[in-house]
């Protein structure tokens, strides 16, 4: 299949969808916790480590589900991805114990690598010419953000009128909804003869043992903490931490009276930000320093995250934080793995951005299982927001050294 000229393909298209659907079903578990914790009687960290067991799962099947795509092709991958998210769901129904929905999320979170970044990423970027291919993973990146905008109050809106077992079969059908985007997913071997030739525990081997690759690794790890906390944590965090809604304030001019509205509002500003900023990310990835814009958005992110939390909370800075939180929010990913293709090309690039998305997941299980550990053990959140800071400036320290020239231009693959 020849490769387009275009930025706007039926792959892309597709994809773009693919992941529509995916994440905005994983966004919505967070609203959950409250009808499943009323139902059983549990405390807050008994779902919260379900979600945590999602965020890790997700991040082991990454790799997996990538190689899976590079090995046996990409449809096959995501009809596997499908087929897992759609079995938790389904399954997930009938638990009635922490246990059972914590082991249960580990089917959810294979599902949501197998129709992830991972394997889409991969396949927009073989379908897309160089020219185009960082825009592309911006927009594919986004359309993921756009599921966290819709995905939440849909889901909201079905549990109003329908008990939590329901929703999530609901929820599986809409997964299954996916598969009606096969036909479209398909890209060339966008690979030099010498990556043909190379087999794909070479390359990773390879990749294990260059320090560029390890920085980018251990850099996406505070990208998944904060994104995972804020997520799961905020709004309640919001909701008990917060001044109260001012009468006539800018903030209820909005609609918003309460601050359990507010928490959930805060969400969809993160996710409508972040639609504008991934794209971007991915347009200013085909034009300036990938590290180097990377280094900047972790520093930004320490920024705002410090400066929120030393300063009163206030309806107005909830606002604020997270509009500009939300234009940072997933603007690592097109630029991680377009750093990723560029250095190690596009062969086995889904399987090495899945094993630097399983530090991300990594980190996205720290934020979720210690924002629900530390609050309960001190009632607040404040120490595991600074743990966030810190990793976050870790971050954005870590990506300066990383050499940004494709492996042979450094002369370490051998002629």
């Amino acid at each position: 299949m020849p490769k387009s000229s275009s930025l706007i393909t039926p792959v892309l298209v597709a994809g773009c969808i693919i992941l529509l659907i995916g994440f905005s079903v994983r966004a919505s578990f967070g609203l959950f916790q409250i009808p499943i914790a009323q139902e059983f009687g549990w405390l807050r960290a008994d779902f919260s480590l379900a979600i945590a067991i999602q965020n890790l799962a997700w991040g082991v099947g990454q790799p997996i589900f990538s190689a899976i795509a590079e090995k046996f092709g990409d449809r096959r991958a995501i009809v596997a991805g499908v087929a897992f998210y759609c079995a938790g769901l389904l399954i997930s129904s009938f638990a009635v114990t922490p246990g059972q929905h914590q082991l249960l999320e580990i089917l959810v979170g294979f599902g949501i690598a197998g129709t992830g970044f991972g394997v889409i990423l991969a396949v927009v970027g073989r379908a897309t010419p160089e020219q185009h291919r960082s825009l592309a993973l911006g927009i594919a990146t986004a359309a993921g953000s756009a599921g966290q905008v819709v995905g939440p109050p849909f889901t909201q809106a079905l549990l109003n009128h329908w008990p939590w077992q329901t929703v999530f079969v609901m929820l599986a059908i809409v997964v299954l909804l996916s598969l009606l985007m096969l036909p479209f997913i398909k890209a060339p071997e966008a690979t030099s003869k010498l990556q043909l030739d190379e087999s794909l525990s070479t390359v990773v081997a390879r990749a294990m043992r260059d320090r560029s690759y390890l920085f980018i690794f251990i850099g996406f790890f505070s990208c998944g903490y904060q994104l995972a906390f804020i997520t799961a944590h905020f709004p309640a965090f919001i909701t008990e931490m917060c001044s109260a809604i001012r009468p006539g304030s800018i903030v209820q001019s909005l609609g918003i009276s309460s601050t359990p509205t507010l928490g959930a509002i805060a969400i969809s500003l993160v996710g409508i930000a972040n639609i504008g900023g991934t794209v971007l990310a991915g347009w200013l990835g085909s034009r300036y320093s990938r590290k180097y814009l990377l280094a900047m958005i972790y520093a930004l992110r320490t920024l705002a995250a410090s400066t929120f939390i030393l300063l009163p909370m206030t309806p107005e800075s909830v606002v604020i934080f997270s509009i500009v939180m939300g234009g940072l929010w997933l603007a690592t990913v097109p630029l991680t793995s377009g750093l990723v293709a560029q250095i190690y090309g596009l062969r086995y690039m889904g399987t090495l951005y899945g094993l630097v998305f399983f530090s991300h997941q990594l980190g996205g299980f720290m934020g979720v299982w210690l924002g629900g550990v530390m609050y309960d053990m001190y009632g607040d959140y404040t120490l595991v927001w600074w743990v966030g800071v810190g990793v976050g400036a870790l971050s954005a320290i870590i990506h300066l050294p990383v050499d940004e020239r494709p492996w042979a231009e450094r002369n370490l693959i051998p002629a």
